[in-house]
C-alpha cells in the first residue's frame, strides 16, 4: 500500500531563509549524520507518520546545523508538491545518486520505510569497512612517526654529545657511524632549508593528488599494485554490487543502477570499466558480457554474475557476492594488520640497533685505545 501524505496548509511551510540552500562543505554531513536522518525517517513512515510531520520532526531534533539546513530545504520543497526523490536530488553533497534512485523507485511502490532502512544498513556497512581499515592502518602509522621521531631526535640531541670524542679516531670510525655524524651535521646546520624543503615537497604532493592526472596515477596504483590491489578491488566491488543487488532488488533499472555504482566507487579507473559495462548494457548486451571483459574483476564474480543472470536472480546475487567479499576483506584487513604489527616493531629494533651500535663500537675503540 502506498504511503499517503496529508496535504497541510502552506503557512505550515518553514521560513524562506530556511529554504535557501547554503553550500557545504565535502565533509560537511558524513555519512554518520546522514544514517541519523534516514534511520528515524525509516522508523517514523514505519509508524505511518506523513512524510511531512516527519521531516519536520527531524528538523527539530537534529543539533546539526547543516544537516537541519538541508532537511528545511527538503521539507520546503515536499511540501510545494515536489517528490521526495525531486527533493533530496538538490543536495548531490548529502544524498547520492543511489540513494534518490532508490527513494525515486520506493516512492512508486509504496515500500518507502523498507527502502531507507535498507539504506540505514547499508551506511553502517561501509562505515563499520572504513572503521576497520582505518584501525588496521592507525598503529602502523604511529609506530613509523615514532620511529622517525626518535631518529631525528638521536641525530640533532645525542650524536652531537660524541662528536668531540670520535674526532680523536675519525679514521677509524665505522661507515655507519660516519654517514650518522655527517647526517646529525646536515640537520643541525640546513634544518630550516630542509623544514622548508619537506613542507613544500607535502604541499606540492597534496595539490597533486587534487588535480585529475595525480588522482588518475594513484587510482591507477590502487587496481594494479601487488598486495595492495587485492583489498581495493574487494572494497570497490562490495561498494558497487551492494548498491546494484539494493537497486535491482526494488525495481531500479540496470542502467541506473550502474551509473549508481559509478556514484558510489571513487577509483577513477573502476569508474572507467563500470562505463564500459552500462555502455555494453544499453548496446543490448548482457551485464555478465559486461564483467567478464574487466581485467581486474576475479574469475568468481564473473561466473556468479553469468548464472545470476541466466536464473533471473541477478540482484540476490549481487548482495551474495558483496556478502562475501565484505567478510573476506575482514578477514584479510585483520591479518595485515597483525602482520604489519611486528613488521614495524623489526624495522624499528632494525634502526635502534643501528644507531646503537654506530655509537657503541667508536667507544669501544677509545677504550681500548686508552688501555
Amino acid at each position: 500500500m502506498a504511503i499517503e501524505f496529508d496535504k497541510p496548509a502552506p503557512e505550515a511551510a518553514p521560513a524562506s531563509s530556511t529554504r535557501r540552500w547554503l553550500s557545504l562543505g565535502r565533509n560537511s554531513i558524513d555519512v554518520r549524520q546522514r544514517s541519523f536522518f534516514t534511520e528515524r525517517l525509516a522508523l517514523l513512515l514505519e509508524t505511518g507518520t506523513p512524510l511531512h510531520s516527519a521531516l519536520r520532526t527531524l528538523h527539530e531534533q537534529t543539533d546539526h546545523p547543516a544537516l537541519a539546513q538541508v532537511i528545511a530545504a527538503v521539507l520546503a520543497d515536499v511540501l510545494e508538491g515536489k517528490s521526495f526523490s525531486q527533493a533530496l536530488a538538490k543536495h548531490p553533497q548529502v544524498f547520492s545518486l543511489t540513494y534518490v534512485n532508490l527513494i525515486a523507485a520506493s516512492e512508486n511502490g509504496g515500500f518507502m520505510y523498507e527502502v531507507l532502512q535498507q539504506l540505514h544498513d547499508m551506511d553502517e556497512r561501509q562505515e563499520k569497512l572504513r572503521s576497520t581499515l582505518t584501525a588496521a592502518l592507525t598503529y602502523p602509522a604511529f609506530l613509523m612517526v615514532f620511529s622517525v621521531a626518535v631518529v631525528v631526535f638521536v641525530l640533532v640531541v645525542v650524536f652531537p654529545r660524541f662528536e668531540e670524542i670520535f674526532k680523536s679516531i675519525h679514521d677509524d670510525l665505522p661507515p655507519t657511524t660516519l654517514v650518522l655524524m655527517a647526517l646529525s651535521g646536515a640537520i643541525r646546520k640546513y634544518w630550516l632549508p630542509l623544514l622548508g624543503a619537506g613542507a613544500a615537497s607535502v604541499f606540492l604532493f597534496g595539490a597533486w593528488m587534487r588535480k585529475e592526472e595525480g588522482i588518475a596515477v594513484l587510482d591507477r596504483l590502487k587496481v594494479r599494485m601487488p598486495l595492495l590491489k587485492d583489498i581495493f578491488l574487494q572494497i570497490y566491488l562490495v561498494q558497487s554490487l551492494r548498491v546494484m543487488g539494493l537497486s535491482l532488488t526494488h525495481g531500479v533499472s540496470v542502467v541506473d543502477a550502474l551509473n549508481a555504482c559509478r556514484d558510489v566507487v571513487k577509483n577513477v579507473e573502476f569508474r572507467r570499466f563500470m562505463y564500459q559495462v552500462q555502455t555494453q548494457v544499453q548496446q543490448g548486451k548482457g551485464i555478465a558480457e559486461g564483467f567478464a571483459q574487466g581485467e581486474f574483476v576475479p574469475s568468481l564474480v564473473r561466473q556468479m554474475i553469468a548464472t545470476g543472470e541466466q536464473a533471473g536472480n541477478l540482484a540476490m546475487v549481487m548482495n551474495r557476492i558483496a556478502e562475501f567479499y565484505e567478510r573476506e576483506l575482514e578477514k584479510k584487513v585483520t591479518l595485515l594488520s597483525k602482520l604489519a604489527e611486528p613488521l614495524m616493531l623489526l624495522l624499528m629494533g632494525s634502526v635502534v640497533g643501528v644507531i646503537v651500535s654506530a655509537l657503541i663500537l667508536p667507544i669501544f675503540r677509545i677504550s681500548k685505545a686508552v688501555h
